[in-house]
């Protein structure tokens, strides 16, 4: 049986630029999941050095 089925060079450059994003795009879009079951699998904690408060004591002064 004849292969009858035709892709010309732009289609197929396009068909392969969409697949491509697609798949790139999966993994940046559940970065947030996908880090959360990597910490998890690993057994470590998240580190919660991000969500301190980093602006001291109150040692600062106002000069206004």
């Amino acid at each position: 049986m004849p292969f009858l089925g035709y892709i010309d060079p732009g289609s197929g450059s396009m068909l392969l630029q969409v697949i491509l994003a697609g798949v790139l795009a999966v993994p940046f879009f559940f970065r947030r999941v996908i880090a959360d079951a990597w910490h998890r699998v690993r057994g470590s904690e998240r580190s919660s050095t991000g969500d301190q408060d980093t602006r001291g004591s109150g040692e600062e002064s106002d000069s206004r």
